[in-house]
């Protein structure tokens, strides 16, 4: 049985309690933060605490809380002997040098609050200081996780600037289109189909081969016309530098 202590109260800290609750072989011990009114959604199923200097017994101390805070929380516990680990995909293991034991347990995937996850499917990265608490970390995955990989920072640090682009922004993409549609009064749902599509294409092909549209093909035509359509001038910034990225990309097999 792995006894965890998890410290934090937001997106990523509810995702990692909710799952690793239903996960045999794993005992969450408490739950340990700052906010009192996120604490009380905890408090029914755990042990919960708002002192980070007096923390209950457990083998991993998951650190859940933002990139800024990860070093003041750290800095917050006593004990230098306890496997210490925080879930971020862009910050250094180094953040957690005081701690003698020390790792990464990063659950690649996007938290909202009202989405359930299903976190058999969502890759785990870890990395730890030495081998046996990096065997400790992957057994944890193990426990909620189909995909454990030992990642190191740097090509952590890869990965979460690549989910930046294939998520974050492209999600910005999709409120942009959405923005497009409500302004000329036509249904974002209609859309919904061709998102689809476009992300299961890449089950089978690579982003390059799966690329299509206007600026793909070079189409000036249809992209001048585009860009006088666009009102909005942050749009028009948006659409004229990707147009200008896909042709450039491609532009040696025009």
């Amino acid at each position: 049985m792995i006894k965890l202590s998890i410290l934090g109260t937001g997106n990523v800290a509810t995702h990692l309690f909710k799952a690793f609750l239903q996960a045999d072989g794993v005992k969450v011990v408490e739950v340990v933060g700052r906010n009192e009114e996120a604490l009380s959604k905890f408090a029914t199923q755990v042990q919960t605490s708002s002192d980070f200097s007096a923390l209950a017994d457990a083998d991993i101390y998951i650190i859940a809380v933002s990139d800024n805070s990860i070093k003041t929380v750290s800095e917050l516990l006593t004990d230098k002997n306890k496997l210490v680990a925080h879930t971020s995909g862009s910050t250094p293991m180094e953040e957690l040098s005081r701690h003698k034991r020390s790792g990464v347990f990063y659950p690649l995937q996007t938290f909202s609050p009202s989405n359930p996850v299903d976190f058999s499917k969502v890759p785990i990265c870890v990395e730890a200081k030495n081998e046996k608490d990096l065997n400790l970390l992957k057994e944890l995955g193990a426990r909620i996780s189909e995909s454990v990989y030992e990642i190191g920072t740097e090509e952590r640090r890869s990965l979460h600037l690549a989910a930046v682009f294939v998520n974050n922004f492209t999600n910005h993409l999709y409120h942009i289109g959405a923005q497009i549609c409500e302004e000329n009064k036509v249904p974002f749902k209609i859309l919904a189909p061709l998102i689809q599509e476009t992300a299961k294409k890449i089950e089978t092909l690579s982003p390059y081969a799966a690329q299509t549209g206007p600026a793909r093909r070079n189409d000036s035509k249809t992209i001048t016309k585009h860009l006088e359509q666009i009102k909005n001038p942050e749009f028009k910034t948006v659409y004229e530098l990707l147009s200008k990225s896909i042709q450039t990309t491609y532009g040696k097999e025009l």
